[in-house]
């Protein structure tokens, strides 16, 4: 399956902050969970990522938080590129932050490869043949268990 990957574009039509969240609008092609860098009026530069998207609308989180940032004078680059973390068989038993830097006093991680973040969901559970999901039959083995006693 090819994907379409847009070349990072620039706006500056950011019409609210509220908390963590910047809305632009008028944004060409917004893509959920796209990295957005934001450059603040000072020179400031932050990242987030969007959350959702409506249209030619986009609600971002900003990483480093709002405070500064000016509806006006602030310009927002979509990169095209989602959020990814290095990876390596180094990191195992190794403590990080919530963004991946090692926070455990270790040596530097060298990166092997980068994964998304948003990874893939797990699968879910097989059927038993009666069509009955595994909960179905833990919940009548629970009510079956607590009525013995």
């Amino acid at each position: 399956m090819n994907s379409v990957v847009f070349s990072p574009s620039a706006y500056s039509t950011v019409s609210g902050v509220n908390g963590p969240l910047v809305i632009l609008d008028n944004v060409k092609f917004p893509r959920y969970a796209e990295i957005v860098h934001l450059t603040l009026p000072d020179g400031t530069k932050r990242s987030g990522q969007v959350l959702e998207v409506i249209g030619s609308k986009a609600v971002v989180q900003v990483f480093e938080g709002t405070s500064g940032i000016d509806a006006k004078k602030t310009a927002c680059e979509f990169t095209g590129d989602i959020l990814r973390t290095p990876v390596s068989e180094d990191m195992l038993g190794r403590v990080f932050n919530g963004s991946g830097k090692p926070i455990d006093r270790g040596p530097t991680v060298l990166a092997e490869d980068y994964l998304d973040i948003m990874g893939t969901t797990p699968p879910r559970p097989p059927r038993l043949q009666n069509a009955l999901s595994w909960t179905d039959v833990l919940t009548r083995e629970l009510h079956l268990h607590t009525k013995m006693k």
